[in-house]
């Protein structure tokens, strides 16, 4: 499908990297029709050297030609982005958004560009292991459809939505949900330092925990519900079960529910353009 089309991404940061070596890997596209564009030289360079793509520092120069057109800058970068690339992006082209926030309605406008589909991929996608939410405005043909999602495709697994504001919902839940496994991640393997493990020992044993677990909720068509299986390792009056009661007690779920909702809240603001701020004081 993307024989003599080219793809050019707006923003080569490491999402557009995963993106570039996941179509490369899956021959879902050649190097020679990848295109990334971005202000730094030297890092268009590097992206070069390694997949053998081509690079601009001119974003207008980079979409020109372009049949597929990736957004993959910061949200704070998009009105200026949006600006230079307004008038240089073919009628038939399709645009495609990895920026967090950013609603259809504001990149169609900031570009004066209806061919518009918004995803939300998360950090896993950098190895093909990733799951992308996505939708599509109207004026997107089938044709174009197809090709989102064998791109997306190429990053994991995807997941195409009717309704929008599903999108804010994904980036608070898995698009975002990467850090918050690796905080309990890291809370864990410094809990296991604490007790006596060597570092090294202490992460081994929690990554290979993390995965085991997920692998054996998957193992099944039919995933079984996972307080079945936490009661599985729940025995009455046991570690677990002492365990569990100190993290219901802290408030654990309640937390959890706090921070995706505090995301979710953070990419409502982000997509009505929103500036980064720091941290109330406590």
């Amino acid at each position: 499908m993307f024989e003599n089309k080219q793809i050019s991404f707006i923003g080569p940061g490491v999402m557009a990297e995963g993106m570039i070596s996941g179509l490369i890997r899956k021959h879902v596209a050649k190097p020679a029709s990848l295109v990334a564009s971005g202000p730094r030289e030297t890092r268009g360079e590097k992206l070069e050297k390694l997949y053998g793509i081509r690079a601009y520092t001119n974003n207008a120069q980079a979409s020109a030609e372009a049949d597929v057109v990736i957004l993959s800058v910061k949200p704070q970068r998009l009105d200026v982005v949006l600006d230079g690339l307004r008038g240089s992006i073919k009628p038939s082209a399709l645009v495609l958004s990895i920026v967090a926030g950013a609603t259809i309605e504001k990149i169609s406008q900031g570009l004066d560009h209806a061919q518009v589909v918004r995803s939300m991929p998360n950090t896993p996608a950098q190895i093909g292991e990733g799951i992308t939410v996505w939708t599509a405005a109207e004026s997107v043909s089938d044709d174009q459809l197809e090709m989102s999602r064998q791109i997306l495709e190429a990053l994991g697994e995807e997941i195409y939505v009717e309704e929008e504001y599903y999108l804010d919902m994904a980036t608070a839940l898995s698009g975002t949900g990467p850090a918050y496994v690796f905080l309990f991640m890291e809370a864990m393997v410094d809990a296991g330092v604490h007790l006596g493990f060597p570092r090294r020992i202490a992460e081994r044993l929690v990554a290979q925990t993390v995965r085991g677990s997920v692998d054996y909720y998957q193992k099944g068509d039919d995933p079984v519900h996972l307080a079945r299986l936490r009661n599985q390792v729940t025995s009455p009056g046991g570690t677990s079960a002492a365990a569990l009661y100190y993290l219901e007690k802290a408030g654990l779920r309640t937390a959890i529910s706090r921070a995706v909702w505090a995301a979710f809240e953070r990419s409502q603001e982000l997509g009505k353009g929103a500036k980064v701020h720091p941290p109330e004081q406590t």
